[in-house]
């Protein structure tokens, strides 16, 4: 029987995959919704307005929208269909592309209900790195135990 942590990991990995793989499609193309994909160039022009630094280094709206998208897409089919030390990369990633997203938000004045949905999915992805986090950390105690175990056996001496 799966213990419900992994359980929990499964299905957290694979709709925050989905849920990413979804967003960044909307940011590099119209072709999943016209509007959406508006919306967000709009979005990423007001960002890049706001943040004179950018336009310096030669990032222009269009680019930065291009590169979150890539990294949340990317990221999402790893957090989806990749396993092991991968997934913790990418929503390590994800994390970081979350707090420049709700930066942007901050930075341009936008109200709450415009960047709840970064700020609930960088909860979720905190609460899935901490988790497999756990996971890993209780499975190498227990390696560890069993190889104590396992050399305190090897070094009896049997007396007859």
């Amino acid at each position: 029987m799966a213990l419900p942590k992994t359980v929990t990991i499964v299905a957290l990995s694979v709709a925050l995959g989905l849920f990413f793989v979804f967003m960044g499609t909307i940011k590099l193309t119209p072709r999943l919704s016209k509007d959406a994909h508006s919306e967000m160039k709009r979005a990423y022009k007001s960002y890049a307005k706001a943040l004179p630094a950018l336009k310096k280094m030669g990032i222009s709206s269009v680019l930065l929208r291009k590169i979150i998208g890539s990294v949340e897409l990317a990221c999402g089919i790893v957090l989806t269909l990749v396993p092991g030390r991968p997934k913790d990369v990418a929503n390590f990633l994800l994390l970081l592309v979350m707090l420049a997203v709700l930066f942007f938000h901050q930075l341009v004045g936008d109200p709450l209900k415009r960047y709840a949905h970064a700020l609930v999915f960088g909860i979720l992805l905190t609460c899935r790195l901490l988790i497999a986090r756990q996971t890993e950390e209780r499975a190498e105690s227990s390696e560890s135990r069993n190889g104590q175990a396992d050399s305190q056996e090897q070094n009896k001496v049997k007396v007859s």
